[in-house]
């Protein structure tokens, strides 16, 4: 009897889906807990699993059509025995299939060539997340031949294109250009309308300040080994800014609200996005309860954010919420750039590259390695004189990190 399979159950907050990528065909054999598709919602990318050895039947909505949550999307049939790899083969019925012997006994039927096993799909063994294997499947790229640039030799995106580049050259006449259209993802396509909202329906200001990060230095090269060692986890940057973020929001709680029509909704809980990079885009995974984490809690949490966002395997809860955000730049190199807030949030800072500068230090001038910081802000709710001093009490913290343990 065939089994339905159906979209998981969606959050409230999404309202439906997009079939992403089938990774296995009518009449494949699959292995229980194969993932047989995956589904492209606005945050996320859903695997769904073969439920038992078998085969699919019938897939009932292709690749880029919208579904809901529950709707059945394939029908699948149940290995029995040894017959997995050939159930769907459907033998000829009448008299051709047995062969009547002179004294009347039936012959046993011809021996069927044995079919050769269905071999393992690219998308199965690659070392690639769901988007960078559609790609492939649509550009008819074999993943096998391709060397992944990201962690654990990863295949990412950008990848795709290094090879397709290099035959183009040696193949395309001079002078011939090509375009290549392609739609938008779910994600991408969400990113981008939540930009234009926050940039339609909030006074967007944006202050500047710089750091000096000497001091944040010398003790990370101080307790860099120890911290290591104790922890099991890198001591980084952002942890302090973290850490930095949460005393200020404290004293500055404005920053950590949200507008709600004509409210202003106050949290007294400070949960941070950080924004972080994918194979799909940008994606904000948050670090809940913030000021109850110690900085290694902190290092090791963003960790595994970025390992998940590379991954695709951020769950929808991770990316719900958040009273606040930061943001790197400067990991891509960016000296300066105003962030646009993270709706429904009112303020986001934009962390820059470090770079040594001459600067004046006690009547001298000395080399110090300094980050231009960007808060950008809702002016609605927010006044200048709060920002450029929630600016100032993260740049005091930052530059005297006793501060951070002192809460002062």
């Amino acid at each position: 009897m065939p089994v339905e399979i159906r979209v998981p159950m969606l959050p409230e907050s999404v309202a439906d889906a997009t079939m992403l990528h089938w990774h296995a065909k009518v009449g494949d054999p699959v292995r229980r807990d194969d993932n047989l598709v995956d589904i492209e919602t606005e945050k996320v990318v859903l695997e769904v699993p073969a439920p038992r050895d078998g085969v699919i039947t019938q897939i009932l909505h292709a690749e880029g059509e919208t579904v809901l949550a529950n709707d059945v999307i394939a029908l699948f049939e149940e290995a029995t025995g040894t017959e997995t790899t050939h159930d769907t083969v459907s033998p000829v019925a009448g008299p051709s299939n047995q062969k009547q012997s002179t004294d009347g006994a039936t012959s046993p039927p011809p021996p069927q060539e044995k079919q050769p096993p269905a071999s393992t799909t690219t998308e199965r063994t690659a070392p690639a997340g769901p988007a960078t294997r559609h790609q492939a499947a649509v550009e008819d790229i074999d993943l096998n031949q391709i060397s992944g640039s990201g962690r654990g030799g990863r295949i990412l995106k950008e990848d795709l294109s290094a090879p397709q580049k290099a035959d183009a050259d040696s193949t395309t006449p001079t002078g011939l250009r090509e375009s290549r259209r392609e739609p938008m993802s779910r994600l991408r396509r969400t990113i981008a309308s939540r930009l234009v909202q926050a940039q339609h329906n909030a006074a967007i200001l944006t202050t500047f300040n710089e750091v000096d990060l000497h001091q944040i230095k010398a003790l990370r090269a101080r307790y860099r080994e120890t911290f290591e060692n104790t922890h099991g986890v890198r001591l980084g940057f952002m942890s302090f800014f973290v850490k930095a973020c949460v005393e200020a929001l404290k004293r500055f709680p404005i920053l950590n609200a949200a507008v709600d029509g004509d409210d202003i909704i106050h949290h007294d809980f400070y949960d941070i996005g950080i924004a972080v990079s994918s194979s799909r885009g940008l994606v904000v995974p948050v670090l809940r309860d913030a000021d109850q984490r110690g900085l290694a809690d902190i290092e090791s949490r963003i960790a595994e954010f970025g390992q998940q966002a590379q991954a695709s395997t951020l769950r929808l809860e991770d990316l719900t919420g958040g009273t606040f955000t930061i943001t790197n730049g400067g990991v891509f190199g960016s000296m300066l750039s105003t962030p646009i807030l993270n709706p429904p949030q009112s303020a986001i800072l934009g962390m820059h590259k470090i770079q040594d500068r001459p600067m004046a230090f006690d009547g001298a001038v000395v080399i110090r390695p300094m980050m231009y910081l960007a808060l950008s802000y809702d002016h609605r709710i927010i006044d200048g004189s709060d920002a450029v001093s929630f600016l100032i009490a993260i740049k005091a913290a930052l530059e005297d990190p006793a501060r951070l343990l002192l809460e002062v």
